[in-house]
């Protein structure tokens, strides 16, 4: 073959290879796979339900996984609906006073103060029952707050004077008794505890003082705890609030009571749901790790899932709450689908008086692409996963502080900058900029804090932000 005759064969085989190169993937060529359909379900976007007085929505933080194990986040928004003009339910209202020889002077008399504040701000449909307690209980029977009953309330509650040490359980129970001769005649019954130290006397244990609450809450009855100083349990002013379905408040000074009484008045004749629990329904594969910021009532097996439970506050009129689920799934292969979760809300709608139930399911992708991954994260989910997860590092360096050890309290609250710079990566700065300055303010605090009195008021107002970083947003005053 001459020259010529060479470069013509070579130009023949180029222009073959590229006619090839430039036919469509599998047109003509019968061995060439057909593309990968798309899966049968996509990941969900947030979901929100609602059947009644409450609102779900929940949003999972990893819309895509990659292959393998992954911890991802559920969380799940309840908010109460509004009431037309705020509309007012009657209620039959128990204030429990601390008379304790700790609350003598000025606590005293700023509770008695705001409880007179209390009585002027109720109506005749409405009911108070008066309980103060020491080392013993004295109380008055529930009346109507009509204009007379209420000069009876005020001259009581000016008659009460600080006397021996802290029986909370008989304070507890005299209450419950109170509101337990007219709770048929009431929608709402409702508990409010103030007090400022340690149980001293009765039952001092707190698991049995956390089942005296358990068993006012099993009557229909809900209660809210109100901490004053920096003696009191914080722990167990805070169980109460959870088992009793009611709200938490923590007061470095007794002067704010008025404030507080009023919040819980109106959360209480706003009352749109009670009885509120959430559960997770968790199928085969998918792995339980925690709930943050709550404990859990309840967990058990359905076949192959599992179930956790969660008991949630009485729910006002436009209250919000939220709850954080840390999971653990796995992906085999990419474009699998994940079952990741369905919510379930139940409550009694006190509005419409009938049993509700609401539900939400949520659902992820396996991608093999690390990008699309992490491109696909949720900003909300990631955001409020990051608040809950420094709750739970602020409660532990909080334990770390009292137990002498600030090293590790500093390290913990040091490594919260480390979720919300992740949080910031997908969010944007803007998001968490507050979140941010709060745990330089936290850090700073912990590390100011020296003498004794200085480690309780510290550690009393990290816990109570660490509520709200949980999601306990409308039950933590």
């Amino acid at each position: 073959m001459n020259r010529t005759g060479i470069f013509l064969a070579i130009a023949g085989v180029l222009a073959l290879v590229a006619v090839v190169a430039n036919v469509p993937r599998g047109a003509g060529n019968p061995t060439t796979p057909p593309p990968t359909p798309p899966p049968t379900h996509t990941p969900t976007p947030p979901t929100l339900s609602s059947d009644g007085s409450l609102t779900l929505s929940t949003r999972v933080s990893h819309p895509f996984i990659g292959l393998g194990s992954s911890d991802i986040f559920v969380t799940a928004d309840v908010v109460g609906a509004a009431v037309p003009q705020a509309q007012r339910s009657p209620v039959n209202l128990a204030l429990v006073i601390d008379r304790s020889g700790s609350m003598s002077g000025f606590k005293l008399t700023q509770a008695k103060q705001a409880a007179a504040h209390l009585i002027n701000q109720l109506t005749s449909v409405d009911r108070l029952s008066i309980v103060h307690y020491g080392s013993d209980v004295k109380s008055l029977n529930g009346l109507a707050a009509t204009a007379e009953n209420k000069a009876a309330l005020l001259k009581y509650v000016d008659g009460i004077w600080d006397d021996g040490g802290t029986n909370i359980a008989d304070g507890l129970a005299r209450g419950r008794q109170l509101l337990e001769a007219m709770k048929s005649d009431f929608k709402v019954n409702r508990l409010i505890l103030i007090s400022d130290g340690q149980p001293t006397e009765g039952l001092t244990d707190s698991h049995e003082l956390g089942e005296v609450v358990r068993g006012i809450r099993s009557t229909g009855i809900s209660v809210s705890s109100i901490g004053v100083g920096t003696d009191f349990n914080e722990e167990l002013m805070e169980a109460f609030a959870e088992i009793g379905g009611g709200a938490y408040a923590y007061l470095q000074d007794a002067a704010q009571l008025s404030n507080i009484f009023q919040k819980d008045l109106h959360a209480a004749t706003t009352q749109v749901a009670r009885g509120v629990t959430l559960s997770f329904r968790l199928p085969s594969g998918t792995e339980f790790e925690q709930v943050l910021g709550y404990k859990i009532a309840s967990r058990t097996k359905y076949g192959t899932d599992d179930i956790i439970l969660v008991s949630m506050p009485d729910f006002a009129a436009g209250q919000v709450e939220r709850v954080v689920v840390q999971l653990r799934v796995t992906g085999a292969t990419s474009g699998q689908t994940i079952e990741v979760t369905e919510s379930t809300l139940e409550y009694t709608d006190v509005l419409a008086s009938r049993a509700v139930k609401t539900q939400t399911a949520l659902r992820s992708q396996v991608s093999d692409k690390a990008e699309i991954v992490q491109s696909s994260r949720d900003k909300d989910a990631v955001v409020y996963a990051a608040r809950a997860r420094a709750g739970v590092n602020t409660q532990n360096a909080v334990e770390a502080l009292k137990q002498g050890d600030r090293n590790k309290a500093e390290a913990l609250m040091q490594q919260n900058a480390v979720f919300f710079d992740d949080a910031a990566s997908v969010a944007g700065g803007d998001a968490v900029i507050n979140d941010q300055h709060e745990q330089e303010g936290l850090l700073d605090g912990l590390r100011k804090a020296k003498g004794q009195a200085e480690v309780n008021e510290y550690s009393k107002d990290a816990r109570k932000k660490a509520r709200v970083n949980f999601g306990l947003i409308g039950s933590t005053y």
